[in-house]
């Protein structure tokens, strides 16, 4: 189902909880108020506002937000928790209005033109949801008000920490052209070094770059989107019922050696937790894309679209882990690797399988109708009825296994993969 944006007011809300897996640390541990604290260990998964006061960041080290924050205390994740007060949250923003996206476990948007009658102004609506939350969950939400999705967005950024901005028309560009680039949709690390290259550094700055040299510095499609969200042209209407396109899955490793035995179990981990989705949805998909980010935060994409689709383990991981390899040989001077992707697009409603004859073929095993193909599938089923009556600790792949505890818990990174 589609909302439509009003015209003529600011009725888009974008509600964000702030510093979410801290301050639920905080609400359910009171010793922990005030005091600088980090979900996580041997990286930061979260970090409270009298951490971030002293720079420390979700996706650090851990070694250096000590050295940051001497007095940082670092605490485990609470992941029922999260996913328990997060959906109490978002069904805040449900009492006042049937048109709400939610886009990840600690933020939506809401469409509220059609409530106003009962409710009062965006503005008294907002700080009516903003009260609730407090009241009834003991968590601070800052939102953001404006006609579009993307500013509504920005200014619930600017309203943090527990705010509430609302961005009347006729002010929008006033209040979009100061802000940094880095608050937009699309501009993350790599893509402001680039624009800061040629002196671009505000969003208004932005704005007033020619296309042409957007496109060419960060590429045609990028350089139109971030092109059009600065000059505050956002056509996107809520989405209250959205069906995945695809399912995806990454890990940071820090700086690691571009070696096999790096690449190869960390891959086998994403493929066994995006194709785990996959099969629990019924939703096999035919094109895998693998992303690697190389030291420097550049990052490179591969693709491969397949004859038939797919949903098992080993069968990802061994397809991403030639496009990887491919991506590895073509970047020769690369030593080092900071992160690892892999995501499944063009998903398919219970796609049927067509069988094969044993023709004895050479990628007999990566053919999902195949002997091996099916043998791989079966083995897949075996294990996630397994986990699911035992849980996911209870079985997994050797080389994954042997690994040892991974510095982000599988239990986070699974609240963070919302597109399955």
């Amino acid at each position: 189902m589609l909302a439509t944006n009003a015209a003529a007011g600011a009725t888009i809300l974008h509600a964000d909880l702030d510093a979410f897996y801290a301050s639920v640390e905080q609400l359910l541990d009171p010793s922990l108020r005030g005091k600088p604290i980090a979900v996580g260990g041997g990286v930061v998964l979260a970090a409270s506002y009298e951490a971030k006061i002293f720079g420390v960041r979700g996706g650090m080290p851990g070694r250096k937000a000590r050295e940051l924050c001497p007095q940082l205390i670092f605490v485990g994740g609470r992941f029922n928790e999260y996913q328990r007060l997060g959906d109490a949250a978002i069904k805040v923003l449900g009492d006042f209005t049937p048109l709400v996206e939610r886009i990840s476990i600690d933020e939506a948007f809401a469409d509220v033109a059609g409530c106003t009658h009962l409710f009062g102004s965006p503005q008294e609506i907002a700080r009516k949801i903003r009260e609730r939350v407090k009241a009834e969950l003991g968590l601070p939400i800052s939102i953001g008000v404006a006609r579009t999705k993307h500013l509504a967005k920005i200014a619930s950024q600017v309203a943090k920490p527990d705010g509430l901005v609302v961005v009347e028309p006729g002010t929008e560009l006033t209040f979009l052209h100061d802000l940094p680039v880095t608050l937009m949709w699309g501009v993350g690390p790599a893509t402001k070094a680039r624009l800061a290259e040629i002196g671009v550094e505000t969003i208004g700055q932005l704005a007033r770059t020619h296309s042409g040299a957007l496109e060419r510095l960060i590429g045609h499609a990028a350089g139109q989107k971030v092109a059009a969200l600065a000059r505050n042209r956002d056509p996107r209407k809520l989405e209250t019922q959205r069906r995945a396109h695809s399912a995806g899955a990454q890990s940071a490793l820090g700086r690691k050696p571009a070696l096999p035995r790096v690449f190869v179990p960390t891959l086998l981990h994403l493929a066994d937790r995006v194709a785990s989705r996959l099969r629990a949805k019924d939703r096999p998909g035919r094109t895998v894309t693998v992303r690697v980010r190389f030291a420097d935060l550049r990052a490179v994409s591969r693709s491969i679209t397949l004859d038939q689709p797919i949903q098992a383990t080993a069968m990802l991981a061994e397809i991403a882990e030639e496009l990887v390899r491919g991506v590895l040989a073509a970047h020769p001077g690369e030593r080092d690797i900071s992160l690892l992707a892999i995501s499944v697009s063009h998903l398919e409603e219970h796609a049927e399988l067509q069988l094969e004859l044993p023709l004895g073929l050479a990628d007999e095993k990566l053919r999902p109708g195949s002997r091996k193909g099916l043998a791989r599938f079966g083995a897949d089923r075996a294990v996630d009825k397994i986990r699911l009556r035992f849980g996911k600790e209870a079985v997994g792949y050797g080389t994954v296994a042997l690994e040892g505890p991974r510095s982000v818990p599988d239990g986070f990174r699974e609240l963070a993969e919302k597109e399955l």
